[in-house]
């Protein structure tokens, strides 16, 4: 019944899986895939019901990232890359009494390698979705919006 509090449960149990692939389609082309299964519940506890999920875990997760950099001719250097992220819903408390929405986001970047420079544009959350990024363990505290449509550039010299 603390605000400032912690609670800590008896037992929990986390198992899944997760995948991860990355690799070179072409010269040029790479990608990089991942999906992760997590089943994290109560196990064991005098307080919160054996077999609620825990906070924040999301039992679905993936990934994709492809980038494609040009080989050759007067482009050679200029890459593009193009991304999604996915996350499931997720319990917002140990009692299970609310969720955080799942939510998919899409990312992208336009780059460019000339000797040792790289010069990048990234853009996250593309197409400026709303979603909640972390929960913390209750309906009044710990919860955090994703961050917005966002451009960063940078530029880095490779010694």
């Amino acid at each position: 019944n603390n605000p400032f509090g912690s609670v800590t449960t008896g037992e929990q149990n986390s198992r899944g899986i997760d995948l991860d692939l990355s690799g070179e389609i072409l010269p040029g082309w790479n990608v990089i895939a991942s999906y992760a299964y997590i089943d994290a519940k109560i196990t064991q506890d005098n307080t919160f019901a054996v077999g609620n999920n825990l906070t924040g875990v999301p039992k679905h997760s993936a990934s994709l990232w492809s980038t494609y950099e040009i080989q050759s001719g007067t482009a050679q250097g200029l890459g593009f890359g193009l991304g999604f992220n996915f996350v499931g819903e997720r319990a917002g408390d140990l009692d299970n009494s609310f969720r955080a929405d799942s939510y998919f986001l899409t990312n992208a970047a336009i780059f460019y390698r000339r000797d040792q420079w790289k010069f990048g544009l990234n853009i996250d959350n593309l197409f400026d979705v709303n979603f909640i990024r972390s929960v913390g363990n209750g309906r009044t505290r710990g919860i955090y919006p994703g961050e917005p449509f966002t451009i960063r550039g940078s530029i880095s010299l490779e010694l």
